[in-house]
């Protein structure tokens, strides 16, 4: 490490009060995470569109995402990319996996140099199978890049109730600042150095999702929704220690805590789709109905696909993978995982 480096960082750290954060992306998580931070700093988020900025800056609200939510009135918005980061000393990126790269290329010509990235994103980019963190680090490489993951459903945390979260990097400096800049009374952040386990357990959680929500669509119980998220779980797990991840980080808030959170919870996307799919509904008019997009989705097919290459056995995503992408039916995935060699739980 440079010595002009250790400079900035301590400098960092100290000035932690007067740091100017951008979130990029408006919506439901995006726009919570924005309003939490501007208690704590100011805060200026991004969206696209101007009717959205308009209902921020002006009632402080984004009925577009977050529906009769009172934003902090500390919360400013802009539709120039380019403005909400040039002057910024903390990037968050809030959109979908498929769209990160792109934005944050547009984004990096404005970005100062050595600005932390914090990425709100689970899911893998489609083609380079590369996570989030991955992505930041290619489009920005001299810039530390964080992850902000944990049991965190936007309806439930943007009106106060309590949470807790979990900020991912290995930079103690770094991590303490952001922990500090996110946190609430009602919103608690831990640190976890483990980059990969977290973000692992944040994307595979949305596709074991789907499959709970698709046995809930088929009118089974809390038996069968248990099995899934336990089985779930110990196939985020084996992905995540194959590619360098802590087991103990896939039983923490990143992983446990996430898991159960999104597959008990019909107001996350990747649950809803999968009842949906679980009554019959076609993948083509369940993705036409809402602007809301279930990252589980898109990022299933790359999971097995990354699974594949590090000898992975990932039998729940690949049934998830065969009803979106492949034409499955719900039952007949379900009657394949039944169906299975029996075999040692612990393999």
């Amino acid at each position: 490490m440079t010595g002009d480096v250790v400079v900035v960082k301590v400098a960092y750290a100290v000035a932690m009060a007067s740091i100017r954060m951008a979130v990029v992306g408006a919506g439901s998580w995006g726009t919570t995470v924005a309003s939490l931070a501007a208690a704590n700093t100011p805060t200026t988020l991004w969206a696209r569109r101007g009717d959205v900025v308009e209902s921020i800056n002006t009632h402080h609200v984004n009925p577009s995402y977050i529906s009769g939510v009172a934003l902090s009135p500390n919360l400013k918005a802009s539709t120039s990319l380019a403005d909400t980061v040039s002057n910024a000393d903390v990037v968050v990126m809030a959109v979908p996996s498929q769209g990160f790269r792109q934005v944050l290329t547009e984004a990096a010509p404005h970005i100062r140099p050595w600005v932390p990235i914090v990425s709100l994103s689970k899911g893998l980019e489609a083609g380079t199978m590369m996570r989030m963190s991955q992505v930041a680090n290619d489009v920005l490489p001299d810039h530390p890049v964080a992850v902000l993951t944990g049991p965190n459903l936007a309806s439930e945390i943007s009106v106060g109730q309590p949470a807790a979260s979990v900020v991912a990097i290995a930079d103690d400096v770094i991590a303490t600042a952001l922990q500090e800049l996110f946190s609430t009374p009602t919103f608690r952040v831990y640190t976890n150095a483990d980059v990969v386990g977290c973000e692992i357990a944040g994307v595979v959680k949305n596709v074991i999702a789907i499959a709970s929500g698709i046995a809930m669509g088929m009118g089974f119980g809390d038996n069968t929704r248990a099995s899934l998220l336990t089985r779930g779980l110990a196939e985020m797990t084996r992905l995540a220690v194959a590619l360098g991840g802590n087991a103990e980080s896939l039983s923490g808030l990143a992983g446990m805590g996430d898991l159960i959170a999104t597959c008990s919870s019909t107001s996350s996307r990747n649950t809803s789709v999968g009842i949906r799919l679980g009554q019959g509904e076609a993948l083509t008019e369940i993705i036409a109905s809402t602007s809301m997009v279930a990252e589980g989705v898109k990022s299933s097919a790359t999971v097995l696909q990354l699974a594949h290459q590090h000898g992975v056995d990932m039998p729940i995503t690949e049934q998830v993978v065969a009803v979106c992408h492949e034409g499955k039916s719900a039952a007949d995935g379900l009657l394949a995982l039944m169906s299975r060699r029996s075999r040692p739980e612990a393999k």
